[in-house]
């Protein structure tokens, strides 16, 4: 008798039902798969108090319950992205969205807190396997100048869940904690079955290793290609200090503009708008400038607002400076991600998943400094300065690498 795999069945690009998917099918689907996975990320923010309470643990260590996510994440993407590389994209990620339904529901089950802390960390590593094939899989699927357009629309859900996801959690746990994590995995059922129906195939390249083979591999030719891995150096530079600013806005505006733990989630959602209008809206600009003109100018543009959001009189003011740096942010996520992506034809999981690992470690360096910094100087200074600098050494490293020559300014 033969064994066939549990995934056997689903159909591939041969038929007709999921062969060659329009570029706004793909916006969607891409939208769709950041928004569930993104949202996930930041579900159990709200519900800390809640089961802090539950599972009777102190508050010095409850954070893991969110911590553990961002762990599992960040440490298989690093393993997911070679492995992916050399199979069918389309299997691995309907493969990783089935862990990731089973890992989140199983999260509204937990009986205590390690059982929540190992829930947690599976259904980060499970996310791990999904997220990368989508950002691999655009520039396969759509036509080039289609690419940055699509990447904005999974930029856009990922956004909208970064700044939706906590005020989601709080309303779905109005009435049981469990409820966000059940919701979340159901949700997640309606997003598999739609990937099935119109996710197309993306093979593999043909004879690629696997196993550990695959991993040491890949990561040989990627960061043995001398421009990408100054590409992703760069990138790490940059998230490091948007994410060092990003972490302490609502902090700031409690500590000089005295706002309320509610009102901070209003204003974080406020602040969020600009980088969602951003994702979806700056394709067109983009067309025109080129990908490089458009980093170097964004980078610039952001710079210049964070030096000015330290002078802000008041909170209506920061707000606006504030939501023009995330709609500028929106507009250059999507153009680093095509840059790095045009940087390889037969590793860009591996790619996706060093730009999603650079991004939590920026998140956790930044996160450490930018504390220290809020706390030692007067207002918003000290963190803004960071982030500035930061950005101008990005600026730097992309330099250094050719980025910028006037045959590559407009490409």
């Amino acid at each position: 008798m033969t064994s066939t795999s549990p995934l056997s069945s689903i159909p591939t690009a041969t038929d007709p039902k999921t062969a060659a998917p329009s570029a706004r099918t793909v916006s969607l689907l891409a939208f769709a798969t950041m928004f569930v996975i993104g949202t996930d990320t930041f579900l159990v923010a709200p519900l800390l108090p809640t089961l802090t309470r539950t599972f009777d643990v102190s508050s010095d260590i409850s954070g893991w319950m969110v911590s553990a996510y961002a762990l599992g994440y960040a440490v298989f993407a690093l393993i997911a992205g070679p492995l992916s590389d050399g199979r069918d994209r389309r299997r691995v990620l309907l493969t990783g969205l089935v862990g990731f339904i089973v890992m989140t529901t199983l999260c509204g089950f937990a009986q205590g807190f390690w059982t929540m802390i190992l829930f947690r960390f599976l259904a980060g590593v499970s996310a791990a396997f999904v997220s990368p094939q989508i950002w691999a899989s655009i520039p396969v699927l759509v036509k080039p100048q289609e690419i940055v357009r699509t990447m904005g629309f999974a930029t856009a859900g990922l956004s909208i869940a970064q700044f939706a996801g906590i005020p989601l959690g709080s309303w779905l746990a109005a009435d049981s904690w469990h409820l966000p994590f059940w919701t979340i995995g159901a949700v997640s059922v309606l997003l598999w079955l739609l990937l099935a129906r119109y996710f197309p195939s993306v093979p593999g390249r043909p004879g690629a290793p696997t196993g550990a083979r695959a991993v040491l591999g890949t990561y040989r030719t990627v960061l043995g290609a001398g421009r990408l891995r100054w590409f992703l150096l760069g990138y790490l530079v940059f998230q490091t200090g948007n994410f060092e600013a990003i972490s302490f806005f609502g902090s700031w505006f409690t500590k000089d503009f005295g706002l309320s733990v509610g009102s901070v989630g209003t204003a974080m959602m406020a602040v969020g708008a600009g980088n969602v209008i951003g994702s979806l809206f700056g394709s067109r600009l983009v067309q025109r400038l080129g990908l490089y003109r458009s980093l170097l100018t964004a980078v610039l543009v952001m710079a210049v607002l964070y030096c000015l959001v330290p002078l802000s009189p008041n909170l209506p003011t920061a707000l606006v400076l504030l939501a023009l740096v995330m709609m500028v942010g929106g507009f250059l996520f999507p153009v680093f991600m095509s840059i790095l992506q045009q940087q390889t034809e037969t590793a860009r999981g591996t790619v996706s998943s060093l730009a999603n690992s650079a991004m939590y470690v920026g998140t956790t360096v930044g996160g450490a400094v930018g504390g220290v910094l809020l706390g030692k100087v007067d207002g918003f200074w000290g963190v803004a300065a960071f982030t500035v600098a930061a950005y101008l050494v990005s600026l730097a490293v992309y330099a250094a690498s050719g980025a910028f020559r006037k045959q590559e300014a407009g490409a």
